[in-house]
């Protein structure tokens, strides 16, 4: 669980940041509702995507293209998750007046132990 401060975080999310969970495909099954899904796989972009419930247009889980990795955005849980985020991501990127690290480790892009 991460702070992304990317520029396209920041524009898909509202915020100075995305809050994301990253977790194995296979840890989540969808309940009910996945025909509602839509999704934006931005072209130009490595991996960055937005899917949203068409009907609320609430983000939801996606799955990042390489298939190995499902990105949770915090924010759209219904529950506080189990875990806390460790760092915050691109923080070379961040807007001048987003928050402050809260002695979490910053990372300029992504770590090289990612």
């Amino acid at each position: 669980m991460a702070h992304c401060h990317c520029s396209r975080c920041r524009k898909s999310t509202g915020a100075g940041h995305g809050t994301n969970l990253a977790v194995d495909p296979g840890q989540l099954r969808w309940l009910s509702g996945e025909e509602a899904i839509t999704r934006y796989e931005l072209p130009t972009a490595k991996s960055f995507g937005k899917w949203f419930c068409s009907h609320c247009g609430c983000p939801v889980p996606r799955l990042r293209r390489g298939g190995k990795i499902m990105v949770v955005p915090a924010g759209s849980l219904d529950t506080a998750p189990p875990i806390s985020p460790t760092d915050h991501i691109f923080w070379a990127s961040r807007a001048p007046w987003g928050c402050a690290s809260g002695g979490l480790p910053t990372h300029d892009e992504y770590p090289a132990s990612w």
